[in-house]
């Protein structure tokens, strides 16, 4: 872990990128009017396959805009996965 005085900000931005939001709220208006779209135009027979991946696409989108870690905790659980693994498992 790095030392981190308490008066300074908080290494994980994430909750404040901003393009991150716009680009998920983009993609998933894209994918919901996509979905609309099918539904209105699309082959009777062929749309539950379509509706189902789409829907599928816009879950992933969320799930991984929700959940997904981010790069520097990515780099934080290797370093600290190296140094157990270097340590023969101890903490």
């Amino acid at each position: 872990m790095t030392n981190l005085r308490r008066d300074s900000p908080s290494p994980l931005a994430e909750g404040r990128w901003l393009w991150r939001r716009i680009y998920v709220f983009c993609a998933s208006a894209g994918l919901g009017g996509l979905l609309a779209g099918l539904i209105a135009t699309g082959d009777p027979r062929v749309l539950p396959r379509v509706a189902d991946g789409v829907t599928g696409l816009l879950a992933l989108l969320l799930v991984l805009y929700l959940v997904a870690p981010t790069a520097q905790q990515i780099v934080e659980l290797l370093a600290n996965l190296k140094l157990r693994l270097g340590a023969g498992g101890r903490p």
